[in-house]
Parts: structure tokens; C-alpha cells; sequence
């Protein structure tokens, strides 16, 4: 890696398609809307080909104003909507490593303010032939990981298992789609907060505010 960002955060889910491109597009929009120079970084992505909408990396590249091949190198758009090794195989073509996806990660030059790592799927997803984004994660060696959950029921077992697999000292639980209104978002989040000891964040601007002031995660 080159010129890495001061501040470097690695952005895990409790599973897939839990809204974690959607989070950590919205903010590198607010942190870009405050002055800040972002990047972002998706090593590895896959998809169906028949999805609407665009990829990981372009809605990645589009909040922080880069191009989606430098977010995500066109050799690991994988269009076969499986873990990114099982996709790689299916398409005839060699799944990556860490060490590969790692070694491909390319920042800014002047270094960004802060940058993100997107992983992919869950934790104990295969991200790499030889591990998962939790392995990633611990090989990057960020700052700080945002982990981002759904509010819904099970929400608490999910958080749980997955920041144990993550073992980051510097962890913040984002959960996604929380409505106050909700008894049930409302209990999970007062469990999380209070049993559990975790850092708990519910909008994007108090996960703004977290960033913009440098307070420690954890």
C-alpha cells in the first residue's frame, strides 16, 4: 500500500446485504460535504449480472469521486453473485489471496484524510481463496472497524458473533434501517449498548460526528 490515510477504517457486515455500501457511501458524502479528502477501497466484489443498479464499486466510486476501477481493480469484478472465490472458480479464472487483494490496494496520492476498506458479505465470508473478510481485516491492520448490523430481530446474536470474530479493539456498531419507534430496535439497542459495552451508533450523523472529532471508537 502507498500514501495510507491517516485515518484508516475497515467497514464489515453481520451478513450480506445488510446496507454496508450504503453506509459507507453516505459517509464519504458527508465527510467530502465537511472538506475532508476520502477514498474507499472494495479489494474484491461480486455480483449478478442481471442486478439493478450499479455495482459495489460504482456507487462507492460516485461518494467519493473516484473511479470504480481504482475502488475495485476490473480484475476482481466477479458478475456471478457467490462468495468472490466460489465466483472466481465458477468463471474458469484463479481466485485471489490476501496477500493478492492486499497488494492491490492503492491509495491517493497526497494521502486521503480518512479511508475505508469495504469487505464483503459477513465476517466469516470467503472474501480470498485462503480467508475470509474477518482475515482481511486483521492483515490490513485499520484503525478502526465500523461494523454494520440490521436493527432487526437477532440483531444481538449477529453483533455478537460477528465482532468476536473480529477481535478489533477499536469497534463501532452501526445499526442499519434503526427506527426509534421500534420496540424491538429500541431493546436490541439498549442491550448492545449497556450488557454488551459495545459502541453503538444509529444515524449517519452521529457516525459522522464519531469520525469528524477523532474520538476513539472503543
Amino acid at each position: 500500500m502507498t500514501a495510507r490515510p491517516s485515518l484508516l477504517v475497515a467497514v464489515a457486515g453481520t451478513t450480506t446485504a445488510v446496507g454496508k455500501t450504503w453506509v459507507t457511501a453516505r459517509v464519504l458524502e458527508g465527510l467530502r460535504a465537511r472538506g475532508y479528502r476520502v477514498s474507499v477501497r472494495k479489494p474484491v466484489q461480486s455480483y449478478g449480472p442481471e442486478d439493478a443498479g450499479a455495482t459495489d464499486a460504482e456507487v462507492l466510486a460516485a461518494a467519493s469521486g473516484e473511479s470504480p476501477s481504482l475502488v475495485c481493480p476490473r480484475p476482481r469484478w466477479y458478475a456471478v453473485p457467490m462468495a468472490p472465490p466460489i465466483a472466481a472458480a465458477h468463471l474458469g479464472e484463479e481466485p485471489p489471496t490476501l496477500a493478492g487483494l492486499l497488494g492491490e490496494l492503492r491509495w491517493r496520492s497526497p494521502g486521503a484524510d480518512v479511508g475505508f476498506v469495504e469487505t464483503v458479505g459477513g465476517v466469516r465470508s470467503p472474501l480470498a481463496d485462503d480467508g475470509d473478510s474477518g482475515d482481511l481485516i486483521r492483515l490490513l491492520g485499520p484503525d478502526a472497524v465500523l461494523l454494520v448490523a440490521d436493527a432487526d430481530l437477532g440483531v444481538i446474536d449477529a453483533t455478537r458473533l460477528a465482532a468476536g470474530a473480529l477481535a478489533a479493539p477499536a469497534l463501532t456498531v452501526f445499526l442499519n434501517r434503526y427506527s426509534p419507534e421500534d420496540t424491538v430496535h429500541r431493546g436490541s439497542l439498549e442491550w448492545l449498548r449497556e450488557r454488551d459495552g459495545f459502541t453503538v451508533e444509529t444515524t449517519v450523523e452521529d457516525l459522522l460526528a464519531r469520525v469528524v472529532s477523532g474520538v476513539p471508537w472503543r
